[in-house]
């Protein structure tokens, strides 16, 4: 078994990669057989878009400006324990292992090994350049999780590389992954992960655990009598990071170009997936609430009461920190996230700066409240396809 590193290859990983972690004989012919090779010619990929000069009705984020006593107080990155300021990359990895030490302490571990996903396809269709099936995989003993798997149609080229692969977090929604797969025609923009299929990609849309018919709470109690010190988003990462073991099993995916995307409840999982599994060389966090003041992170599913106790010594530019230097974006609505978010990014960038990469960490406004809108679809789209190039 060969750890795979949270950070590059230069620590030890919390989630280690499975040998075994692979797709079915079975699955993969029902794969190709339902169509996902099919004769039809991929879609038409749409400009790029550079995020160096943001879109119309986009701006970036800065750190806020205003009276001294109502801001976001956030604990320096590059400051030991010890007090002395961290300068250099092997002081910085260091202080990356303390960050995160303290983290997975909070959260509780995760298997390290976690054995075959053994996924079967359930039910397929066919849409306009894309074939949509809906899968079910192991996640441990005793548990699966069901998805909507999502892939170009058509023949790839001779000689072509292999897809671009995405695991995409859906919202806080009845339909559950049926948003983010499309089967939802409710919010047309949250689509993510059709709209990532007809670029080329393939995306894996999960359904969250707490949707898994025991109610959130309930579902966050199952979770916990089996893994004593977890968290509800424990679970949540555990499950991203078995979204990440089916894409790296699935043939015609490249492992080395895999991405996580996801707008409100989906955004804060992505945000701890990216920030914990290395496999995930960028990731977008659309509306989440990236402060744990900001939003309901002391929901029971999520990290808990003490979360938002006084003296609770986390927060969330640490977890920013643990992906640099991977491609981070933040898309701001002034809803969930705004102009007040732009503290945790410039909390962040000096890591960023020091590894080399500062352009790889980027917040935009888009100012259209709790919503993923053109603007910031296409600017999500062109920075995901920038960092994996």
């Amino acid at each position: 078994m060969r750890t795979r590193a949270i950070q590059g290859e230069r620590t030890s990983c919390w989630a280690t990669r499975s040998s075994v972690a692979r797709l079915t004989v079975a699955a993969a012919a029902a794969l190709v057989a339902a169509g996902a090779w099919g004769d039809d010619p991929p879609p038409a990929q749409a400009p790029r878009q550079g995020i160096e000069r943001p879109a119309e009705g986009l701006r970036r984020l800065e750190a806020p400006a205003g009276a001294p006593e109502k801001a976001v107080r956030l604990a320096p990155l590059l400051e030991g324990t010890d007090g002395q300021l961290v300068a250099t990359e092997e002081g910085w990895r260091r202080r990356r292992e303390a960050i995160s030490k303290a983290w997975r302490t909070y959260l509780g571990e995760i298997p390290r090994e976690r054995g075959p996903v053994n996924l079967e396809v359930l039910r397929t269709e066919e849409l306009e350049h894309v074939t949509r099936s809906r899968v079910r995989y192991r996640i441990e003993d005793g548990v699966t999780a069901e998805a909507y798997l999502l892939r170009p149609r058509g023949q790839p080229a001779a000689g072509a590389r292999p897809a671009r692969g995405a695991v995409v977090f859906h919202s806080t929604v009845a339909s559950e992954a049926g948003e983010s797969a499309g089967v939802d025609a409710t919010r047309a923009d949250l689509h993510i992960g059709l709209q990532l299929a007809q670029r080329g990609w393939v995306a894996l849309c999960p359904r969250c655990f707490i949707f898994d018919g025991a109610g959130y709470a309930g579902e966050v109690e199952k979770a916990l009598r089996a893994h004593e010190g977890w968290k509800g988003m424990t679970r949540m990462l555990f499950d991203a990071v078995r979204a990440a073991d089916v894409l790296e099993s699935l043939p015609g995916v490249d492992a080395k170009r895999l991405a996580c995307i996801g707008h409100s409840l989906g955004a804060k999982e992505a945000l701890y997936a990216a920030a914990f599994d290395d496999r995930f060389r960028a990731a977008v966090f659309s509306e989440g609430g990236i402060g744990i003041r900001m939003s309901n992170w002391d929901a029971v599913w999520y990290l808990g009461p003490r979360a938002h106790e006084p003296g609770f010594a986390r927060d969330h530019h640490e977890l920013l920190a643990l992906i640099a230097p991977r491609s981070f974006l933040l898309l701001a609505g002034g809803s969930a996230d705004g102009p007040e978010s732009g503290a945790y990014i410039a909390a962040a960038q000096p890591v960023w700066r020091l590894l080399g990469a500062p352009e790889k960490l980027v917040g935009l406004l888009h100012g259209n409240g709790h919503a993923y809108p053109p603007n910031a679809r296409a600017a999500a789209e062109a920075f995901l396809e920038s960092a994996l190039r």
